[in-house]
This record gives structure tokens, sequence and C-alpha cells, in this order.
């Protein structure tokens, strides 16, 4: 069995699927969009180079920017689950298999740490007296984010969970570590100190027992990454729906519970559950708290606006998978439940978790007090219209579907 021309065969089985959908995502208009936001960025940000404030925290920003590319790391193996019997007898030979997986991985998620890189370089250039060399600077982050990338494919193979999140941790520490090492210390003295975190680094993964072929955590993942790529197209076009990642989230469990138990509440139950067990709740998460922070950032300017404008838009994106989730349930369709009372339910707890978003985000531009009171009233305006805008949107597009079906 040639494994690498599995691997190649699958990988292309897979885009040969996702391709039809993107032609409906470019219709869609996001092109267009994202293409008025590339010229929108590059006008403001060449006008903020050249009048760069005193005392610009350029370092954090840095370190906020660089530090999470050079963790992220993820990995499209397309293993499916009928490989724990059909590829097992395989498994000393299936380096040959997950190589691509991984030179790919490392590859693509390098590029776009060395796009934001560059695009942040003139910037830290000009903002940052003691500034380190560009060719220096590019060879660290080349370095560790492929010792950062071999750390996280370690992780998949560990045998213990605990362990696992363990070395997650750690890796996420000594990347921070390094970063901010190299940003904020001198070349020579911070070489030698990286260096050494380096070494301790691979000596201390060699510690954990591992599995040759962590079968079932392999798969999980490629279902995970599927799983994002199936739901990213479902903003744009209908997609066949696919699996997803649970957590259990105990801190969270409580929430939900006090509901009644009654028709009237059995969707926004639901939906409650499925929103803090999913990724959707870390993506809003995420979201949420770095529009906070570009939102105080940008206090008091018409930019600003528009970076809370634009944020609130992307939670709101987010936040509509919700109204997919168990579309295909058997159950549903059998649940004593009007169609109706379904659809006001899920949308509404879609509506108040967008408006809490949209306060949270919102609150942060405060800050600019009453010189900016002009800027973050219309903010809030504007937030309240996109949200308003959106909920109809969801609904006029739930009946359409409805009526198709």
């Amino acid at each position: 069995m040639d494994l690498k021309l599995l691997w190649k065969q699958r990988r292309t089985g897979f885009w040969n699927g996702i391709l039809p959908y993107v032609g409906y995502v470019i219709q869609s208009g996001v092109a267009m969009v994202f293409l008025f936001l590339v010229i929108a960025f590059s006008a403001w940000y060449t006008s903020f180079v050249q009048n760069i404030p005193a005392g610009f925290p350029i370092r954090w920003i840095a370190l906020l920017l660089l530090a999470p590319l050079v963790l992220l790391s993820s990995y499209r193996t397309y293993l499916l689950p009928a490989d724990i019997v059909f590829l097992r007898p395989q498994e000393y030979r299936m380096q040959e298999y997950l190589k691509n997986s991984f030179v790919r991985g490392v590859i693509y998620k390098m590029l776009g740490l060395l796009l934001v890189f560059l695009t942040l370089w003139p910037l830290y250039v000009r903002a940052d007296a003691d500034a380190k060399p560009l060719g220096w600077s590019i060879l660290f982050l080349v370095l560790w984010k492929v010792l950062s990338s071999y750390g996280a494919w370690q992780e998949l193979r560990m045998v213990q969970a605990v362990a696992s999140r363990a070395y997650r941790l750690l890796r996420w520490a000594l990347a921070i570590l390094a970063v901010a090492a190299w940003l904020w210390q001198q070349p020579f003295r911070s070489l030698w100190f990286l260096l050494l975190l380096a070494a301790v680094y691979i000596v201390a993964l060699h510690v954990p027992v591992k599995h040759r072929v962590a079968w079932e955590r392999l798969i999980q993942v490629e279902q995970t990454q599927a799983g994002r790529v199936m739901r990213t197209l479902g903003w744009f076009v209908d997609v066949p729906s696919s699996g997803q990642k649970v957590s259990s989230r105990r801190w969270l469990s409580k929430w939900g519970n006090g509901l009644p138990w009654n028709a009237g509440q059995a969707y926004r139950y639901l939906m409650t559950k499925t929103f803090i067990r999913t990724e959707v709740f870390t993506i809003v998460l995420r979201l949420i708290l770095l529009g906070m922070l570009l939102s105080w950032w940008t206090a008091g300017s018409y930019f600003g606006a528009g970076v809370y404008l634009f944020f609130l838009l992307l939670a709101g994106i987010q936040l509509g998978v919700l109204r997919r989730s168990h579309s295909e349930s058997f159950w549903i369709m059998i649940y004593p439940i009007s169609g109706e009372s379904r659809r006001s339910q899920v949308l509404g707890f879609i509506f108040q978790l967008h408006a809490f978003a949209a306060v949270l985000m919102w609150l942060p531009m405060l800050a600019a007090g009453i010189e900016g009171l002009t800027v973050t009233g219309t903010a809030l305006v504007l937030g309240i219209l996109v949200i308003v805008l959106m909920r109809r949107s969801q609904g006029s597009k739930w009946l359409k579907e409805e009526e198709d079906e």
C-alpha cells in the first residue's frame, strides 16, 4: 500500500467536495467586503505609521499579535474511523502517511505568521528605538514556530490526556516567554536564554509515554478540523452538517438549569447547552475579548467604531451557526413543539447573546471620555442596528429554507 498516495487521494477528495461551494461564497459578496476591508486597513495603517503616538506600546502589541501565531498549530490527517481497523496493520509505516500532514500544517501556519510580522514591521521599526534586525527576527520566528509545532504534534501522541494538557500549557508559557525575551532583551543575551529554553523543552518532550500512532485522538482532531471548514462555509451556503468537538465545561454546566420545564423553553434549554459545550462558545469568547481590547485601544476614533462593528458582525456570524445545530436530528422532528416556537426560541437566544456581546465590546469605548462621546454613541446606535438587521436576516433565511423544503 502506498501511504503517501493514499494521503494525497484523501486530501484531493476532501477539497474537491469543498470547491463547489466556493463559488457561492464569492457570490455572497464576501470577496468585495474583504477587498474593501483590506483597502480601508491599508489607508488607516499607512496614516498611523506616519503619526505614531508618543509612548506607543509596540512591544506589547507585537507580543499580542505574534505569540498566538507562534502557538497556533493544527493538522489535517484525513484519517477516518475505519482506519483504526483497516490501516492498523500498517501502523509501523504510518510515518510515511503522517509526514505530509505535519509538514503542510507547519508551512501554512508559518506563512500566515510571516505575513503578519512583515505587515507589523514598518510600525515596529519606527516605534521601537531598539528594534531587532529583520533577518534575525524572521529566523527566530521560523525556528520557534517549528519547535512549537513539533511540540503540538508530540502532544497528540501522548498516552495520558492529563499529560497532553499539561504540555500544552507548558508550550504556551514557553512561547510567550520566548517572544517576550526576544522583544525586550538584547539579541545576544536573549539568544543564549532561548537556546537553553528550547533544549530543556525538547528534553522534556521525551519524558511522557506516547503512542506510535494515536488513532482515536488523530481521528477526533480530523473530524474537528473538517467540521470547522464546513461550518465556515455554512455562513454563506447550505452544506452537509459535520461533527464537532463537544466539551463538558463543568464550570458552566449550571447555565440553563433554571429554565422552566415546558414547551416554551425546550429549545432555549437545548441551545444553551449546545452553546456552552461546543466550539462556538470559545470562538465567540475570543472575539469578545479581542474586540474589547481593540475597542479600548481605538476608543474615540471612527476607525475604532468600525473595528467595533466588524467584531460585532463576526460574533453574530459565529452565533448564527447555532441556528443549524441539531437541524438534521431525528428527535427534533418528533418533538411536540411547533416550528414557529422553535424558530422563535432559537433566534431569541441568539439575539440575546449577540446583544450581550455588543455591550461587552462597547463598554471599553467609554475610555475615550466626554471628548469621544459622539463617536461612542454613534457606535452603540450602529451596533444595535447591526444586531436587529442580523436577527431579521436570520429569521427570513430560516423561513425561506422551510418553504423550500
